[in-house]
């Protein structure tokens, strides 16, 4: 499939811990890829994103250690949202990019564009795809 293009820019992390900014992406994008378990969602840099069955459309309810395991994709100021993708506010008043309403996060045990061994985690974390 052709990779899906938003008209705002987007975000995602570099490093499990370290949150990187859209404006750190050239391609202001999340892309599709196809993985072992099909075609999924990824940030600029191909890492899979993942939904958590705890949250609530609009409402992300992964905060501290959950947020260091799985950091959310957040969103560069004055970001818009369009399509499918949402913009989500955290406690802390940043914005997290949502897909379909369901906030969008990384895993920190992915370690390469492709991985995808955060899917199904706990029986509450599952890959984003269209």
């Amino acid at each position: 499939m052709n990779k899906l293009i938003v008209s705002a820019l987007l975000a995602g992390l570099a490093a499990a811990t370290v949150p990187a900014f859209a404006e750190d992406y050239a391609s202001g994008a999340i892309k599709t890829m196809d993985t072992a378990k099909g075609e999924v969602l990824t940030d600029a840099n191909g890492m899979s994103l993942y939904t958590f069955d705890k949250d609530a459309a609009g409402v992300s309810n992964c905060y501290g250690d959950c947020a260091v395991k799985w950091p959310p994709v957040t969103a560069a100021a004055g970001a818009m949202a369009a399509d499918d993708f949402s913009l989500v506010t955290r406690k802390d008043g940043s914005q997290q990019w949502a897909f379909k309403g369901m906030p969008l996060y990384l895993w920190q045990g992915d370690k390469k564009p492709g991985d995808v061994s955060g899917d199904g985690m706990g029986g509450v974390w599952h890959l984003a795809k269209e």
